[in-house]
């Protein structure tokens, strides 16, 4: 009977798709189908989670085969991230403007992102501080004790390293082996590496014309395969996004999400005044914040549905690119320094609000003016090198409340719900970082105004 059921799940997964194919079929637009997908998502997702319930076997048999489109398509983009990384940043500097003006556009990108994640601090303890959060409301069960060990686990990596150590931990020693994504900061250290490297080309080209020319020619043959894989990938987008929503809603403990709601809703409060500054940057940059909206769409519904900023990197380029008509060299360093530097969410509001919630149980008045400074320069300072995969914000935490002496086993308390704020986190930080790469490209010159107002008619993220 179980597999009966299964089988039905299954096939009604098929049918969801089947819908997408046929839209797809009679070129219907690529962002109408994201959005279809994301709404039948979310209803297959309600009818399993009511039918057979949280911690059903054959909601949990169904699940896997899910997965086979939903964690399938995030593993395809997380495929491309490092050689997309590697090769965008390195055909950068093949373009000389970037030769001429990398110190100056680094500096805006990164002041950017470090400013957005001070002041996500300072919003998410605000937020806390009028919900009147406190980690002593939060009812400890099994799962949230068994999250706390894995915590501790992962803090007494952190403990015995200094900053100095932390920073140089940024590095990469081996730069073959940030490609695989071993360490937590491989993407920085792919980045620093291909950055190197991009220098070396602009003094060859100053010495060897004919060689820097065949080095030219040879990267953006590269860069032109990489990114049609790219391209191949991200037409299965809704796919990706139908099976991993209904799988996200159909395993939401819904009775956790109630008992917890008062921490989700001041969560999502300070993530939204967060996406608010955002736009607020975009308009003081002289441009219209309803187009960025727009246009910003699909790459932060992604990152919404798939929690994760490195498999959102190909969306989020793409869309700087031929839609917000950044130039390819500030969306590429943009987009990589934002999964490692800077991540609004995850690095910025998130420990802030905890080290606020955690605070009262230790003696210390988390309204105090020395404690919130310390707070905002502990998270601007360790907001590098956070992973741009799930688990970032965990890692930040740990950084954030070892460095000011708070146990940060209580983390572990929120473990319940930490998908549900991990969707919106996650596109903050995506967020964080187009909003880095547009206001940077329109203070350097190097932003497309015509591409940027066009109308998404026009446009596709599969261009």
């Amino acid at each position: 009977m179980n597999l009966l059921l299964i089988i039905l799940n299954v096939i009604a997964l098929l049918v969801f798709v089947g819908v997408l194919v046929v839209m797809q079929k009679k070129h219907i637009s690529f962002s109408k189908r994201v959005f279809t997908a994301l709404g039948l998502g979310v209803a297959l997702g309600l009818a399993l989670h009511f039918i057979y319930g949280v911690t059903s076997e054959v909601l949990a048999s169904s699940i896997e085969w899910y997965n086979l489109i939903g964690t399938g398509y995030v593993k395809l983009l997380q495929m491309i991230v490092m050689p997309l990384v590697f090769i965008s940043i390195l055909g950068a500097f093949t373009k000389l403007t970037i030769g001429k003006n990398f110190g100056k556009m680094a500096a805006i990108i990164l002041s950017i992102l470090i400013g957005t994640t001070a002041i996500a601090a300072v919003v998410g303890i605000s937020s806390a501080a009028i919900f009147d959060l406190n980690a002593d409301q939060i009812v400890h069960g099994d799962a949230e004790s068994a999250r706390a060990e894995y915590i501790e686990g992962r803090s007494a990596e952190v403990a015995d390293k200094t900053l100095p150590q932390q920073m140089l931990d940024l590095l990469p020693a081996n730069p073959f082996l940030d490609f695989t994504g071993a360490r937590s900061t491989s993407t920085i250290g792919v980045v620093i590496f291909a950055a190197f490297l991009g220098f070396a080309y602009v003094g060859v080209a100053r010495k060897e014309v004919e060689t820097a020319a065949t080095i030219k020619k040879g990267i953006d043959a590269i860069y032109s395969l990489v990114m049609s894989v790219v391209k191949i990938v991200l037409r299965l987008t809704p796919y990706g996004i139908l099976a991993i929503m209904a799988r996200t809603v159909a395993t939401s403990d819904f009775a956790a999400i109630f008992n917890l709601g008062k921490f989700v809703i001041a969560s999502y409060v300070a993530l939204a005044i967060m996406f608010a500054i955002h736009l607020l940057i975009i308009t003081l940059s002289g441009l219209n914040p309803v187009t960025y909206v727009k246009k910003a769409a699909e790459p932060l519904l992604f990152a919404f549905t798939s929690r994760s900023s490195a498999g959102t990197l190909p969306i989020n380029i793409n869309t700087q690119t031929n839609k917000l008509g950044v130039s390819e060299g500030i969306a590429n360093f943009s987009g990589s320094f934002g999964l490692s530097i800077g991540q609004n969410g995850c690095a910025g509001v998130y420990p802030a609000m905890l080290a606020f919630m955690i605070a009262p149980s230790q003696g210390i008045n988390p309204l105090d003016p020395m404690f919130i400074l310390t707070v905002v320069a502990i998270v601007a300072i360790s907001s590098f090198g956070v992973a741009g995969v799930g688990g970032g914000a965990t890692f930040a935490a740990i950084l954030v409340l070892s460095a000011l002496n708070l146990p940060v086993a209580l983390a572990g308390l929120l473990v319940s719900v930490e998908p549900l704020i991990d969707m919106g986190r996650t596109a903050v930080n995506v967020s964080g970082a187009m909003t880095a790469g547009v206001a940077t490209a329109k203070i350097t010159g190097e932003l497309d105004k015509e591409m940027y107002n066009a109308p998404m008619e026009t446009q596709t993220v599969e261009a």
